[in-house]
């Protein structure tokens, strides 16, 4: 796996993560484990089920793991996503919701397109 052209494809920050976490054996590890993260379906199912408590916690988790692997868009877009439900007024701004799984969509489209 070429982890500096995949964070290039993905707009994340690969200097970043290496300074992190040190050496590509350990980025690599975690970012293979990324699609298998849960955070981001049980947002889903709390946003459906209307449970934006919830929803608060699955995308701040999102939010907090993206940043850790340097996933710059996706955690911009978590960070925008938890902020609106921070204020747990009962909504979820679709728009935010939208960039939120776009981000996402990229980012395990990338893993799997770089690992095949």
């Amino acid at each position: 796996m070429n982890l500096e052209e995949l964070y290039k494809s993905l707009h994340g920050d690969y200097a970043e993560v290496k300074a992190r976490l040190m050496t590509d054996r350990l980025v690599e590890k975690f970012v293979l484990k990324f699609p298998s993260d849960s955070s981001m379906q049980q947002l889903r199912d709390a946003i459906a089920s209307e449970d934006y408590e919830v929803a608060f916690r699955a995308v701040h988790t999102l939010k907090g793991v993206a940043a850790n692997l340097s996933f710059t868009e996706l955690w911009k877009a978590a960070s925008a996503l938890t902020e609106q439900l921070r204020r747990c007024d009962g909504t979820v701004d679709e728009t935010l919701l939208e960039n939120l799984e776009n981000a996402y969509r990229l980012v395990t489209d990338s893993i799997q397109k770089e690992n095949s």
